[in-house]
């Protein structure tokens, strides 16, 4: 899917890390724990290189427990990164991260070498209602529309730890196919720049061969047997998105798929596994070598 939303602040947020990577002790990087594959930013792993890692899976109370089982073992099983699960029901997550940076980074404590954390996350993962969380106030904007926090903040969560909080920052390119669909279902990408009916589609397909039971129960649909297609269409009848004629509104069937999957209406469901992310990347790694490759021939003679 050719999604790149890359709006003007997102460069300025680059900038800002590579300036502020140098002074860094740990770098928290927070991901959507129902796609931490996706939501994990290549950019960011590039920037922030040689730097000791937190993998935060936020939202896990939305996700399936045991995938996110999986994907902790998977970031915990890295060099030099630690991996916990979060979401918004606990009340004090500060100490957990505290004690997981301080495990990253040993020597940093007291005012003398107080710890520096860079947090880190595409957007609308939920890093402000974290950050709220985490020093009691509100200090962070927050919101469901991707992209709302413009500006690095310093935020002080003991007297020697000191957490810097960065704009959600996507990349400028997406190669892998099927992160581009996880990504718009999920809230991250802006709406404007992805079709929700396609995306609708790619995710009643994922769930009709994973999940049948959260389409089937959700919306009473006989998933058995009908296509993609079919199905968004019989979820449009139920649901009432039919237009003058009897014919079904896909706009609004895909709207209602879209925010149920958000709201978790659909249950707890994790759109990928470490081993099919994998070889997503490698497929996407692979296509986009043989596109670089065509650009870099030279155009063949006419004569």
């Amino acid at each position: 899917m050719a999604i790149q939303w890359f709006p003007g602040h997102m460069h300025l947020t680059k900038k800002a890390i590579q300036e502020r990577i140098k002074d860094i002790d740990v770098v928290i990087e927070l991901l959507d724990a129902r796609l931490p594959g996706s939501s994990a930013n290549p950019m960011l792993a590039e920037l922030t290189s040689g730097k000791p890692g937190l993998k935060v899976l936020n939202k896990q109370d939305l996700a399936d427990p045991a995938r996110t089982a999986l994907w902790l073992a998977h970031y915990n099983a890295l060099p030099a990164t630690r991996a916990l699960a979060l979401d918004a029901s606990e009340a004090t997550p500060a100490r957990r991260l505290i004690q997981a940076c301080h495990e990253l980074a040993p020597g940093r404590a007291g005012m003398a070498k107080p710890m520096r954390v860079l947090i880190c996350g595409i957007p609308n993962v939920g890093k402000s209602t974290l950050i709220n969380t985490l020093t009691g106030k509100r200090a962070a904007k927050t919101g469901d529309e991707a992209g709302i926090t413009k500006l690095e903040q310093r935020i002080a969560l003991a007297d020697d730890f000191y957490l810097y909080d960065t704009p959600g920052v996507l990349w400028p390119r997406i190669i892998v196919a099927r992160s581009g669909y996880n990504l718009a279902a999920s809230g991250a990408i802006g709406r404007n720049a992805f079709d929700e009916e396609e995306v609708a589609l790619e995710l009643l397909g994922y769930l009709t061969r994973h999940y049948p039971g959260a389409p089937a129960a959700r919306y009473s649909v006989d998933v058995a047997g009908l296509t993609d297609e079919q199905l968004l269409q019989a979820i449009g009848r139920k649901r009432g998105a039919v237009q003058s004629g009897g014919r079904v509104n896909l706009q609004k069937a895909a709207e209602i798929v879209i925010y149920d999957l958000r709201a978790a209406n659909l249950g707890r469901i994790t759109l990928e596994t470490p081993e099919e992310f994998a070889a997503w990347l490698a497929e996407g790694q692979k296509v986009d070598a043989e596109r670089q490759l065509k650009k870099k021939k030279p155009p063949r003679s006419t004569k």
